[in-house]
């Protein structure tokens, strides 16, 4: 439920989104604590967390589960997909046109509605794989 019409300016959550928007990557929020701690040195990771909440409830970021067990978090709330590196838990985008089928498919076969149209798939990102190679040789 969008409730940033009812809650409290908060610059800090300002600088959050800008600092999500200002990035290709899929930051932790322990990322943002650390790139928001140089600016508001009393700053702490809890006020970080929680404002990366208040901005996904809000649909203004969206909460994507890493490989690591840690959230990333992109502030391109558009439907689209994510590969996550199940070796270091890089998430990025995967720029691919899924048919609409597929998520018709899904329905029938769960009985679920799909509300959010997007899929993740996980595997290794090309450093991982040749971090691996190199540890074989």
């Amino acid at each position: 439920m969008n409730q940033s019409n009812h809650r409290k300016r908060s610059v800090r959550r300002e600088r959050i989104l800008e600092l999500l928007r200002g990035t290709k990557e899929h930051p932790t929020a322990e990322w943002v604590y650390e790139k928001l701690k140089k600016e508001y040195t009393d700053v702490s990771l809890g006020t970080v967390y929680r404002n990366l909440r208040i901005l996904v409830e809000d649909g203004l970021a969206q909460s994507i589960q890493g490989g690591k067990s840690l959230d990333h978090f992109d502030a391109d709330t558009s439907p689209h997909h994510h590969i996550t590196c199940l070796q270091c838990g890089r998430v990025t985008d995967a720029p691919v046109t899924v048919n609409e089928e597929v998520f018709k498919m899904i329905e029938q076969i769960t009985g679920y509605q799909v509300l959010l149209p997007q899929i993740s798939v996980s595997g290794l990102c090309p450093d991982c794989q040749r971090q691996n190679e190199k540890k074989s040789m």
